[in-house]
């Protein structure tokens, strides 16, 4: 008799399939991997073992709020908001180690010590985060995979909107820049669809001008410099009772 089939489990990780290393590192960054990068390094071990699952004790500063971003490129937003906010807690994801060595040497610059990096793919840390601990998102010119047989790679999927609406908390801030079209309407309709989130636009400026207290990235002004315009969508997490308030039975 032959063996029943059997299904295969579920891959541990998400497949990802962008780069992790560039050109070599200057020696100066190097050393920064080598010796920095241990204490601001962040892995879904040490969020487990938080006291209480409470975000800000992660920090060498004292802190009120956590904001996280995916993806932070070459640092560029991150170290400024950072900078800006020294009573925010920063939590920033990129597998790109060259992103990576530049940002520690901002941070070391800056001396800030409010700022924690998961080296690896957002997706993995997301479901270790506790439920509405995170006050801002920010979603950067991430890869557009403007290909309509790519855009299963696009990082703002149903399931990574999932995992984001839990550890959001209830008007918590959504911020997602791009400068392609194509993807912000994607993003944007997969956005509407789903219960968890509201886009509070009120007129053509909300998503033409950058918020008040934006902080520039490379990749914005690349696009500048192409003639592309950049768009800037600031979505909202519902509040959890008005959720459950709407739901039917």
């Amino acid at each position: 008799m032959n063996a029943a089939k059997q299904t295969p489990p579920p891959p541990s990780r998400p497949h990802f399939y962008g780069r992790r290393r560039g050109h070599k590192l200057r020696p100066g960054r190097q050393k920064l991997l080598e010796t920095d990068f241990a204490r601001r390094r962040l892995t879904p071990a040490d969020v487990e073992r938080t006291p209480g699952g409470l975000l800000p004790s992660l920090f060498a500063v004292p802190v009120r709020a956590v904001w996280f971003e995916v993806g932070f490129g070459g640092g560029e937003h991150f170290a400024a908001q950072a900078a800006a906010n020294p009573d925010i807690g920063f939590i920033g994801c990129e597998p790109f180690v060259n992103g990576v060595a530049a940002l520690l040497g901002m941070l070391d610059r800056a001396g800030l010590g409010n700022a924690r990096i998961f080296d690896d793919d957002a997706r993995l840390l997301l479901p270790v985060l506790p439920e509405n601990s995170i006050d801002r998102v920010f979603v950067l010119f991430s890869d557009p995979w403007p290909k309509k047989r790519h855009h299963r790679r696009r990082f703002l999927t149903r399931p990574t909107l999932d995992l984001l609406a839990r550890v959001m908390k209830d008007g918590a801030e959504l911020r997602f820049a791009s400068d392609h079209a194509g993807y912000v309407r994607w993003v944007l309709e997969e956005i509407l669809r789903h219960p968890d989130f509201l886009w509070p636009v009120q007129s053509r400026r909300d998503w033409t001008e950058p918020p008040p207290d934006w902080a520039p990235t490379r990749y914005e002004a690349k696009a500048r410099r192409q003639g592309r315009a950049a768009i800037y969508v600031r979505i909202r997490r519902a509040p959890r009772r008005a959720v459950l308030a709407a739901a039917p039975g």
